[in-house]
């Protein structure tokens, strides 16, 4: 569905397209309700075949246009990566676009996008900070006809959502979980070997996907009791973490250490659904920990945490890479702007509590020490100078 206008674009902007691709949709998961994204470590400046998709509000079939992008916060790497890439291909695509970052404040968000309607926005693309709080403005959308699309935070309870466009999150977890297993070598070895767990935002509905598929493969050995979880914190409300909070997460691990650690009980891993709440982590390791180094899983490749990765302090983190999930974006602006279906390859994972929405969900791959050079550097995500 590319059209001429995007074909220059795409094929300068996808250059791990071969290494990170779209992918297709999530297994189902009853741990999982349907999705919102995860956030990372502090900001840091830094460089499929279609299924039929719902009906979206109509929007004018003309060249151009405005669109609204909708950020949570610019306190957060990964924010500022997805908004700037997200700003440049829709301009290069020829459209007017309307960026703001909300200081992950819900009422400046809403009203940001009450202006961006109000200035004659004919897509947004959110991403929400709560995935529950933008109802009532986004009735006004489906008021006027604005299409809405809900960028890698599904945006629930709202039947104005047209579509969604993230990472296989289900996926996500699914691979930070195998890590963990492959790492121990939990089919083989005898352990038992222990594990704490720490995942995002209670609010964002991402995070329990995350959660979700991680402990899909790791529980059968919690129930075996080869992985032992000493906190006894297991539990979804247990271990999430407020905003993503790295200093939520320190703290947390300061007391899981100090009631449980201390005493030079080894911990052999830690699942972290992002890499915010690894940070965390690993600053309360450093502080407070003095046995064998753990696997530390994690989510973004933020900068800090690529470093502390080449450092040997934390073991892996998921790559999504921002510039495919805009390029796809933009493949589905451009198709709603000229009056045709967006591009989805999921209509069945995704409920909002309104219906369930057609997504878009691209691929997630890890990174490592073996690997971060090719799939970092190489790329052009990074260079060599960002990670000294």
């Amino acid at each position: 569905m590319k059209r001429k206008i995007l074909s220059g674009l795409l094929a300068a902007s996808m250059t791990l397209s071969l290494l990170v691709g779209c992918g297709s949709s999530a297994p189902a998961t009853s741990e999982a309700p349907a999705e919102a994204p995860a956030a990372e470590a502090p900001a840091a400046e830094a460089p499929a075949a279609e299924a039929p998709a719902a009906e979206a509000p109509a929007a004018e079939a003309e060249a151009g246009g405005r669109v609204g992008v909708a950020m949570p916060t610019k306190d957060l790497q990964r924010w500022n990566q997805d908004g700037a890439n997200m700003q440049a291909q829709l301009e290069a695509a020829g459209y007017e676009v309307d960026l703001q970052y909300a200081s992950n404040d819900i009422p400046t968000q809403v009203s940001q996008i009450e202006n961006m309607i109000s200035s004659g926005a004919k897509v947004l693309v959110i991403a929400s900070i709560d995935g529950d709080s933008l109802g009532t403005v986004l009735e006004q959308a489906k008021e006027q006809g604005v299409a809405v699309i809900a960028y890698d935070r599904l945006i629930m309870n709202s039947d104005a959502v047209s579509y969604y466009a993230t990472f296989d999150n289900y996926m996500v977890g699914t691979k930070q979980g195998e890590y963990i297993r492959d790492q121990l070598d939990l089919d083989n070895a005898e352990g038992p070997f222990n594990i704490e767990l720490f995942t995002g935002d209670p609010g964002d509905n991402n995070a329990r996907f995350f959660f979700g598929g991680a402990m899909d493969v790791l529980n059968k050995y919690i129930d075996e009791g080869k992985l032992v979880v000493k906190s006894g914190q297991k539990d979804f409300d247990n271990v999430a973490t407020a905003n993503w909070s790295t200093e939520n997460a320190q703290a947390r691990m300061d007391a899981i250490i100090s009631a449980n650690y201390a005493d030079g009980t080894k911990l052999d891993a830690v699942m972290c659904s992002n890499d915010s709440t690894a940070l965390g982590v690993t600053n309360s390791l450093e502080a407070n920990y003095t046995g064998d180094w753990p696997i530390i899983t994690g989510q973004d490749c933020d900068i800090a945490n690529v470093k502390n990765m080449i450092a040997g302090k934390q073991s892996m983190s998921i790559f999504k890479d921002t510039r495919t999930l805009a390029a796809k974006t933009v493949e589905m602006v451009d198709a709603i702007m000229k009056g045709s279906e967006a591009p989805v390859n999921d209509t069945s994972t995704y409920d909002n509590g309104t219906g369930i929405i057609p997504s878009y969900l691209c691929e997630p791959v890890f990174a490592d020490v073996n690997n971060y050079k090719e799939l970092l550097i190489d790329s052009g995500y990074y260079t060599e100078a960002d990670l000294q």
